[in-house]
């Protein structure tokens, strides 16, 4: 009986919940995309210039660790720009908010994964004759990739979950439009049952994927 009630309200109101989707799929493809693509390369760089790049960064993400994401989104939203005397729109300030949390959270990842590559992998390559770019591109990059990829696309399952605070500075993305909708009929367990079911269909397949690559490529490639 639920679940009818709950195909019946996504359904009637099923244009709201449409625009709520696109705008809440938006963010996250921003939020992945920068996040994905800049924490890569800062996460490169850092590894590289540890003590220009890899030290300022990992200090800049540890005091960010210790801020809630919520606090983060309200700071950007009102002290910041009370500050700086100017209205930005909200979708720009929490996919900024989210988007900053995942490149440092990506950067951490990747820089991680370089810094306990194995040495002796380098050393064996470049005995057998390898250039540099042979080395990297067909020796690093796959094993890296192989250490990166699961915990990288469960992060992302997470950055997706927080586009749910954008709702708390008016955008309106899926979540803000659920509750709109369930202040007009007030059916809080079917509505948001209706919402569960929306993030299980995204996120479901993604974990299920990053959990195989974890069993399936993961290895411990440290000197036994």
């Amino acid at each position: 009986m639920m679940f009818s009630t709950v195909l019946d309200i996504l359904w009637t109101y099923r244009q709201g919940f449409l625009n709520g989707l696109v705008v809440t799929l938006q963010m996250a493809a921003i939020i992945w995309g920068v996040g994905i693509l800049g924490g890569a390369a800062l996460g490169w760089l850092g590894a590289q210039h540890r003590m220009a790049i890899g030290l300022p960064s990992r200090a800049f993400s540890f005091l960010l660790s210790g801020v809630p994401i919520l606090v983060f989104l309200f700071w950007l939203h009102y002290p910041l720009q009370a500050m700086l005397d100017v209205v930005v729109d909200p979708f720009i300030t929490a996919t900024l908010t989210f988007t900053i949390v995942n490149v440092f959270a990506v950067s951490d990842l990747v820089r991680g994964a370089i810094n306990d590559f194995p040495r002796q992998y380098r050393i064996s390559a470049r005995v057998c004759g390898l250039t540099p770019s042979q080395i990297a591109f067909r020796i690093e990059l796959p094993l890296l990739l192989r250490e990166i990829l699961p915990g990288l696309m469960m992060l992302q399952v997470a950055m997706l979950h927080t586009t749910l605070f954008a709702s708390l500075i008016s955008v309106e993305e899926i979540f803000r439009v659920a509750q709109r909708i369930n202040a007009s009929i007030y059916k809080p367990v079917e509505i948001y049952t209706a919402l569960g079911m929306f993030f299980l269909a995204i996120c479901l397949p993604i974990n299920g994927i990053a959990l195989w690559l974890k069993g399936r490529f993961t290895r411990d490639i440290s000197e036994q």
